[in-house]
């Protein structure tokens, strides 16, 4: 080093350091501008219902503050909402609110302090006269009158007057098994006019009684979110309103039902997050006869379902994983799982929002156990170091319209009413694991075919059938909510779309109170008013029909057969081929075990077991691993079946001259570039460590890491890496930050 380069290093390390370690009044100012530059962007978000604390400090854009008085699994709260919410305003979060619209910790409510009388038999109640339970004194909640006025009156309102323009109104869950309480009955008389009948005793009571479930949470977020809009206007304040809901498919599999697609017609509601995790997604499922966790393609099929029902609306979504899950289980399983669903969720380019993790107070100060010991410990240093490395790429995360490689096009109908059949079973007919719908999509997925889902509710707008060119649907787990699902299907099949049709249709459904037996109609099955819709008179005889310029092909069978015994399958593979390839002229069914996105620099990649072939999926150039938490440079990248990968592509960099932060464990903000020098602040949360590749035009000589007391930082590793041209760093996180100054 020349003694002219040393002198400038020196100067510029005493006054980097000089800079930050400016006591409290330079801290507020840092505080002040980081928050000012967060306010420009609401991309990333987290939930919690604890106050600020350094161990959360996860520095995504959004502390969306739960509960007015917590969450009900924390007990009662030692500090009020306000409080809360100024703790993280204070650090430089915007502040967004979210609340159950099902469940709370509403116990003056419940407890009759709100109003003087006790509220705890509106919950929903199971035919055995228990009550449905959240938490103590916290009933899953029949959505009466009273509680709408109560959710307006002491939540809306006071998380207005606290200055919050963003309210999530989170999981409008009604359990299929409840439906006893009276004050359900009591909806029941005043929606259907009729005395209420008890679901067991019949399939059209039971369908009677889900869609009763289905339009009281609609209608309480329908007057819930008008109302929060009309009374931040009365502030001055532009509310948002969102709801945070699990798939459809895991709605249905868990024997849930909820206003879901239907949402998008309600003027006050804005937006989704899509809460899928581990929870959700190792549900296990039916597959070549055999029942197991498929936790990566669930949470591609769960995913897939919440984008089918926003995308033709343009609402807002969030995408949700969870680094852990409500079952104890062992930090290794929740980081198998968790890399498994992140993997999947961006596999869709087209959202690029995320909350990305709930409680984060659970995550890093709570104690799980280790695999193969009784021991719990708190997350291990590797783990929480990879699972930030993962969550802050989230904050680059760009949209993209490029595809998953494999065959595009084919689509699989749903409905919100695949919501109404589950549960109890009648005459005999099940859907055992919810194996109607995976046995028309699992069969694809598993071989390489991004299949897509397409929401019945959605069929009016044009967007959603514009790029399917093979639809496969059936009525053996679900019914369609009106005559304009057939006619919109009509339409798409004589302009050239190629419908598949599978199913008995033999279920106790087919024959429920509902509109195609009802009024101007007279059809014994759903299925014979799509068939006149179509002009197809249909026989045994024959399972292809050319209508228009498509074609109408048939296989009598339920989908649930495809998957319930092994090698059972194929003919349904061959009728999916025949209509893509000949009928659809769609090019050659690509079959394959893998997915691979680019998305801007990142690369996703995920290999199934179960599949056409064992091959491994590789890659060549130069990449960084961000599943390993050392982040190590690779020419050559292998994902084995059963696995996935998210690699940052190096040669992808638009300008490799210009420095760079890559891919790091902490936030990294205020950078400044000068000749020969490259400075910036990283913060994430106390008691875990950073790792971090830095792009650089040459190998650095000096580097420094200063605190915000102005204490110089040790580097545990330094390594610089020629190929890449690219410094790792790994030192301790401290959530004021650490500034790193590197001269080269």
């Amino acid at each position: 080093m020349n003694d002219l380069k040393s002198l400038k290093i020196i100067i510029a390390s005493i006054f980097a350091i000089g800079l930050y370690s400016c006591g409290e009044e330079n801290e507020i100012k840092n505080i002040s501008e980081e928050k000012k530059i967060d306010t420009l962007q609401e991309k990333t978000a987290f939930q919690t219902s604890s106050p600020w604390k350094p161990e959360i400090d996860i520095r995504a854009d959004v502390a969306i503050v739960y509960g007015v008085n917590g969450n009900p699994s924390d007990g009662e709260q030692e500090i009020t909402f306000e409080d809360r919410v100024e703790s993280w305003r204070e650090r430089g979060y915007n502040t967004h609110f979210m609340t159950g619209i099902a469940w709370g910790s509403y116990q003056d409510y419940f407890l009759g302090e709100w109003d003087g009388k006790n509220h705890l038999g509106e919950g929903q109640v199971q035919k055995n006269g228990d009550t449905i339970w959240h938490g103590h004194n916290v009933p899953y909640i029949v959505p009466t009158e009273s509680f709408i006025e109560y959710i307006k009156e002491e939540v809306i309102e006071r998380v207005i007057d606290a200055g919050i323009s963003s309210i999530y109104l989170e999981e409008p869950e009604f359990w299929s098994r409840s439906g006893y309480s009276s004050a359900f009955k009591e909806a029941w008389k005043e929606y259907y006019e009729e005395e209420w009948k008890p679901q067991h005793e019949s399939a059209e009571n039971t369908w009677l009684a889900n869609k009763l479930k289905y339009h009281l949470y609609y209608n309480a977020l329908d007057k819930v979110s008008s109302y929060a809009k009309e009374y931040g206007k009365e502030k001055g304040m532009d509310v948002k309103v969102y709801v945070p809901t699990h798939s459809l498919v895991n709605y249905s599999s868990w024997h849930i039902v909820s206003p879901e697609a239907s949402l998008a017609s309600l003027p006050g509601i804005d937006g989704y997050i899509a809460q899928v995790w581990t929870g959700t997604s190792r549900e296990p499922t039916y597959f070549n006869g055999e029942e197991k966790e498929r936790t990566f393609e669930n949470a591609f099929l769960e995913y897939g379902s919440m984008v089918s029902m926003t995308a033709p609306t343009k609402r807002k979504m969030f995408f949700l994983t969870d680094p852990i899950e409500d079952r104890k289980k062992s930090w290794d399983d929740y980081k198998k799982n968790y890399q498994a669903t992140f993997a999947a969720k961006l596999l869709y380019p087209m959202v690029a929002n995320y909350e990305v993790m709930p409680w984060p107070e659970r995550i890093y100060t709570r104690p799980y156990s280790v695999k193969g010991s009784d021991e719990k410990v708190l997350i291990p240093e590797d783990y929480a170091t990879q699972m930030q490395v993962m969550i802050n790429s989230l904050n680059k995360m760009p949209e993209s319209k490029n595809q998953v490689n494999g065959s595009q096009g084919i689509g699989v109908l749903m409905g919100n009413s695949l919501m109404f059949q589950r549960f109890p079973t009648h005459d005999g007919f099940e859907d055992p694991k919810f194996s109607n719908f995976y046995g028309q999509t699992l069969p694809l997925l598993k071989r390489g075919i991004p299949v897509e889902t397409v929401h019945m509710e959605n069929l009016t707008y044009e967007a959603t059938l514009k790029n399917i060119k093979v639809l496969v649907m059936s009525y053996s787990n679900m019914k369609p909510e009106a005559p304009e699902v057939h006619k919109k299907i009509s339409e798409w099949v004589k302009s050239g779309g190629v419908l598949i049709y599978s199913g008995r249709d033999n279920d106790p459904y087919q024959e429920v109170r509902e509109w195609w037996n009802t009024g101007d109609h007279n059809f014994e099955k759903p299925l014979n008013h799509l068939l006149e819709e179509l002009e197809i008179e249909k026989s045994d005889e024959k399972n292809r029909y050319e209508v228009g310029n498509g074609v109408v092909r048939f296989i009598k069978q339920n989908p649930k057969e495809f998957v319930l015994e092994a090698n059972s399958d194929a003919a349904y593979l061959k009728l999916v081929k025949n209509a893509y390839e000949k009928d659809a002229s769609a090019g050659n069914l690509e079959l394959k075990n893998n997915l691979h996105l680019k998305r801007g620099n990142y690369e996703i990649v995920a290999v199934m077991d179960e599949s056409i072939s064992n091959d491994n999926f590789e890659l060549e150039g130069t990449y960084i691993d961000l599943f390993d938490p050392e982040l190590p440079v690779l020419s050559k990248k292998t994902v084995q079946p059963g696995e996935q990968a998210l690699l940052y592509n190096v040669e992808n960099v638009e300008n490799n001259s210009e420095p760079a932060v890559l891919v790091s464990a902490s936030r990294v903000s205020e950078e400044e570039k000068e000749d020969g020098n490259y400075s910036f602040i990283c913060k994430s949360p106390k008691n875990t460590t950073n790792s971090m590749r830095i792009l650089l035009p040459e190998k650095p000589e000096n580097i420094q890491l200063v605190n915000s007391e102005g204490n110089e930082v040790n580097q545990i590793e330094s390594d610089w890496d020629e190929t890449s041209s690219t410094q790792y760093l790994k030192f301790k996180n401290e959530p004021d930050g650490v500034k790193v100054n590197i001269f080269w």
